[in-house]
Order: structure tokens, then C-alpha cells, then sequence
């Protein structure tokens, strides 16, 4: 595209298309048959593995992976573990952007997508097959296990953990260091760990107050 910058020491792979106006800084690493749309910029260090595509007016900061395999292994008799191949992709929407040092894993078979508007902080981890409705939110130190279906608009505090194959509906909010390990309402604010709705866990907490003293 036009307007293109692409900084030093970087790799550009076969069948790339880079949107108009996209800057590519120093040391980045754009694999096979990606694409990257217009006015995206990604920072120094950033690698966005092959047939990820990343939409128009995204930021991906120092050092974040997009579309590293995901986490998938069987047992086996002989050989203990077995990797399972994960020949799926990543697809990012429009405006989303993603921290220092976190990582998208691409899905197995078909995609990890991203919606529109999401803002991922540092050190995020998005497991193989999730799905990001638009305008999520998740705070540093957060992670999706494999296939976690967010609604739009979920917001999900720090160091928050979210067990596999769930679903949290639209405007679901997780507190700081929770860990959810059943599906929540839309609308819903889980808090604890393990996480229940926000009311619950307060008149938990509070009951325990009152034993220790």
C-alpha cells in the first residue's frame, strides 16, 4: 500500500499485503500470506506468524505474538505427549489493540478471532479457538484458555483466568484475579475463586470476616 514505512532488520514473508499507511518498525517478523490493513502499526519486536490477518487502525506493541500454536497435545503409550498440529489462524479485527508480550494462539483448525474495538493489555495470554466479541477489554496478566466464547463488551480485570470451551455473554464483568470455571449471564459481574456473581461473593467474604474475628 502506499505510505508503507517498514523499519530495519525486519522480515517480510511471501504473499504479504500491507495496508496503506501501515508502519512496520524495527526487528518485526510477518510470516507467509499474512495480512496487515491500513494505518496499523506494529512495534519493535512483534511477530505475527503465517495467514494471520490484522485489520485497519490496530496497534500491536513490543514483542507480542500473534498466532503461535496453540496448546495442544494428546497422550500417547510411546512417546508420553504428542503435539497436535495447529494449522488454523488468527483474525483481527479493526481498532484492536494489543500489549507488550501478549500472545494470540492460533486456533487448531479454523480461527481465533478477535473483534473490533478489543484492547488487550501487556502480557495477555488468548488461547487457541477463543472468540472475541467487539469492545472486550482484558486487563494484564488476564488469559482465555482454549476456546472461550466472549460476548461484546466483556471486560475482564487483571490476572483473571478463564477455564476452557466457556461462554461469558455480552457485557459480562470479571474481577481482578478471578477464576471463572462455568459460563456467565450476560450483564453478570463474577467475582472469587472460584468466581460467582459479585453479590454472592461479598456476603461470602464478609461471613468469613466475621468467623476470623
Amino acid at each position: 500500500g502506499q505510505g508503507v514505512k517498514i523499519g530495519a532488520n525486519c522480515y517480510v514473508g511471501p504473499n504479504v499485503s500491507l495496508g496503506e499507511n501501515a508502519i512496520i518498525y524495527p526487528n518485526v517478523t510477518i510470516l507467509d500470506e499474512s495480512t496487515i490493513g491500513k494505518n496499523t502499526v506494529i512495534w519493535p519486536g512483534a511477530v505475527v506468524r503465517e495467514r494471520c490477518h490484522i485489520g485497519n487502525n490496530c496497534i500491536i506493541h513490543p514483542n507480542a505474538t500473534i498466532g503461535a500454536d496453540g496448546f495442544g497435545f494428546r497422550p500417547c503409550a510411546e512417546r508420553g505427549l504428542v503435539k497436535i498440529p495447529q494449522i488454523g489462524n488468527v483474525v483481527i479485527g479493526n481498532n484492536v489493540e494489543i500489549g507488550a508480550n501478549s500472545n494470540v494462539d492460533r486456533g487448531k483448525f479454523s480461527s481465533t478471532v478477535i473483534g473490533d474495538g478489543c484492547k488487550i493489555d501487556n502480557l495477555v495470554q488468548i488461547g487457541h479457538n477463543s472468540q472475541l466479541g467487539k469492545f472486550c477489554i482484558m486487563a494484564g496478566h488476564s488469559g482465555l484458555a482454549g476456546s472461550v466464547t466472549l460476548g461484546n463488551g466483556v471486560i475482564i480485570g487483571g490476572s483473571a483466568s478463564i477455564k476452557d470451551h466457556l461462554t461469558l455473554g455480552d457485557g459480562v464483568m470479571v474481577g481482578a484475579g478471578s477464576g471463572v470455571a462455568a459460563d456467565v449471564e450476560a450483564g453478570k459481574t463474577v467475582l472469587g475463586y472460584p468466581a460467582v456473581e459479585a453479590r454472592d461473593a461479598l456476603k461470602q467474604w464478609a461471613a468469613i470476616k466475621r468467623l476470623i474475628k
